[in-house]
Order: C-alpha cells, then sequence, then structure tokens
C-alpha cells in the first residue's frame, strides 16, 4: 500500500527514543522529510545519522518543558523542511509514583512537559495546515488513559487530559482537512517498559524477567509488541489514506486492555 507521504513535512517528537525513534523510522521510509526533536542530544544525532540516507533530515534538540521555545524551534524546522504536515507527539514519561502526596512543583513540572508542550507545538503548526486545507496530529499516550495503572499516578492523570483535547481539537479542525487521534500502547518493547519493569521489581524484590513474564502472560497475544508495529499504526494514521479516521482513541496493545 502506497501511504502517499513523499511530499509531506513530519515532526516527530521524542524522536530519540524507542517509540519515537521507529515512528521516524517507518515515515522516513515511506518518503516523508523528517524533523527529529528530542532532549537528548546524542540520541538525536543516532537518529539523524540512521535517518540521513532515506529522506531530508532536521534534527532539534528540545527541552519539551520550555514552553517559550516552541515558536523558535518550529521556525527553524519551516527553514529546513518547509511547513509540518504532520506532527507526531511524543513524550517522556514522569517516574512512576502513587498519584496521592506528589509536590505541586512536580505536577506542575510534568504537566509543561507532557500537557501543555503538545498543545502548544500543535497550536503553532495548525496554521499552516489550515491554509493548506491538510494535516495530521496524532498524540501518544498510554493505556493507563483507559485503565490506570498501578504507580504511575502522575502519567495516569496527566496523559489522560490529552484524551479529551484531542477529541475536541478533532471537531474543530476537522472542517480544514485536519484530523486528531490518540494512540495508545500497551506493552510495547522500548527501554521505559524496561525500566518500568525493573522498577516494578525493586518495589516487590522479585526480578525484572518475573515481572516481564508476568506482564506476558497478560496479553493475549503473549508478548510485547515491538516498536514497528507501533510505528506502522501511526504512519497509516499519518496518510492520507486515513482522512476519515479522526476524533478516536486506537489501541496498539496486543488486546491487552480489558475493557471494550
Amino acid at each position: 500500500m502506497d501511504l502517499q507521504l513523499q511530499d509531506k513535512v513530519a515532526l516527530v517528537l521524542g524522536a530519540g527514543g524507542g517509540l519515537g525513534g521507529a515512528i521516524a523510522d517507518t515515515l522516513a521510509a515511506e518518503g516523508a522529510s523528517i524533523a527529529l526533536a528530542d532532549i537528548n542530544k546524542e540520541a538525536l544525532g543516532t537518529a539523524q545519522q540512521r535517518l540521513a540516507p532515506l529522506t531530508a533530515t532536521a534534527a532539534v534538540q528540545w527541552d519539551l518543558g520550555d514552553l517559550d521555545s516552541i515558536p523558535r524551534h518550529v521556525a527553524t524546522i519551516k527553514e529546513q523542511l518547509g511547513t509540518i504536515d504532520i506532527l507526531v507527539n511524543v513524550t517522556g514519561g514522569p517516574p512512576p509514583t502513587p498519584v496521592a502526596g506528589q509536590d505541586r512543583v512536580d505536577w506542575a513540572r510534568f504537566f509543561d512537559a507532557m500537557v501543555l508542550s503538545v498543545i502548544g507545538i500543535t497550536d503553532a503548526v495548525l496554521p499552516d495546515m489550515r491554509e493548506r486545507g491538510w494535516g495530521r496530529i496524532i498524540t501518544s499516550t498510554s493505556s493507563g488513559v483507559v485503565a490506570p495503572i498501578p504507580n504511575l499516578g502522575l502519567s495516569n492523570a496527566l496523559r489522560s487530559s490529552l484524551v479529551g483535547w484531542s477529541k475536541t481539537l478533532a471537531r474543530e479542525v476537522g472542517p480544514h482537512g485536519i484530523t486528531s487521534n490518540i494512540v495508545i500502547p500497551g506493552r510495547i518493547a522500548t527501554g521505559r517498559i524496561t525500566q518500568l519493569d525493573e522498577a516494578k521489581a525493586a518495589r516487590e524484590g522479585r526480578t525484572a524477567s518475573d515481572v516481564s513474564a508476568e506482564s506476558v502472560a497478560s496479553i493475549p497475544v503473549g508478548r510485547y509488541g515491538a516498536p514497528t508495529e507501533y510505528a506502522d499504526t501511526i504512519a497509516f494514521l499519518a496518510s492520507p489514506r486515513a482522512g476519515y479516521i479522526t476524533g478516536s482513541t486506537i489501541r496498539v496493545d496486543g488486546g491487552l486492555i480489558p475493557s471494550v
């Protein structure tokens, strides 16, 4: 299937990480030009080197918690690659914690980095999308927005706010040819999942392999997902072929989430 992305410019946040990197790779393989954003300069450089043979790229070291930097970074990408057609919002998660008793400073810091950054960057790219009558806003969250995950209190609460935002946005921008969707990863085999398994093992006095095996046993397909499987879903949503999918929350979880 030709996803018709050859003339598109995609901005992928968190492009130095497991999910963001796989998404950038997949969109590049489909012919899109890729703007890579990540706070980790070394990971960003590695991602750009990997994609350079495939497509045009721009790399921006981006601290999502620095909201004032949004206009500058978006302008840099436009200068190097052109206007942004596709925005893929992938943000890092906070450390595992209970939801009660967290310092309001931490709530504010992660709200800026995980929620206001996504809203602010989206607002920065929407005018060009409206002008052209085409655009894709895709926001990666967590299975915790459907079934809250124990000891991920900050993540469950903050990411859930993006679901309501994305659904509301879809209705506002739909008449302009722009779609807005949420994608939910289940247990995708990335460094983040490894860290969470190790943290749970440490809390419970178990081995990480035991925790991982228990987790796998709860997944109907019997394994963790590959980052490429998650990226393939997002690539389709980013394409012109997905123009009638908007305001949706799409699970890529191997059947993990028990609710309908």
